[in-house]
């Protein structure tokens, strides 16, 4: 990782503009690689940040860069800030299907978060304990917390 300090003395600046517009095009090259990552057009980024589209499209030739208030508005999209700056990836940058999936999770019931971490469980290859699927039945997910059948389920026991 590179970084280069600029420093304004009374009256002097030490940092060149050739370093500058190095820094922006990093800048600039991580903004793009993060807004397609997220499947965002350069219009949406730039209302989020309150600024137009030809400010985007300055930031990510490396005429310019965002602001702090225009980085911080961009994370809201998903926009891992800490990567566009520093090259750094952050462990807890998510794009908008993770957004969704972690929402819902914390949102929803005991049962229903037991049932989704083993249907992950099952389909992330660690297959631990696995039944054999019972006949008439659609799907069944196998964990560590439990297990999740769907399908046709039938009680054939008398009802008190």
């Amino acid at each position: 990782m590179m970084f280069v300090v600029c420093c304004s003395y009374v009256g002097t600046n030490i940092c060149t503009s050739q370093s500058k517009r190095s820094i922006y095009l990093m800048i600039g090259d991580r903004l793009k690689s993060e807004r397609e990552r997220l499947g965002i057009t350069q219009p949406v980024l730039a209302a989020q940040a309150g600024t137009k589209k030809g400010t985007v499209i300055n930031w990510e030739k490396g005429a310019s860069s965002p602001t702090a208030v225009q980085l911080e508005a961009l994370a809201v999209l998903g926009v891992d800030v800490l990567y566009v700056v520093t090259g750094e990836k952050s462990p807890l940058a998510m794009n908008s299907d993770e957004q969704e999936l972690v929402s819902l999770f914390r949102a929803a019931p005991l049962a229903v978060k037991a049932a989704a971490i083993g249907a992950l469980k099952s389909a992330g290859g660690q297959q631990k304990n696995v039944q054999k699927v019972k006949k008439g039945v659609g799907q069944q997910f196998n964990a560590g917390v439990g297990t999740v059948t769907s399908g046709d389920i039938t009680n054939s026991g008398k009802v008190k």
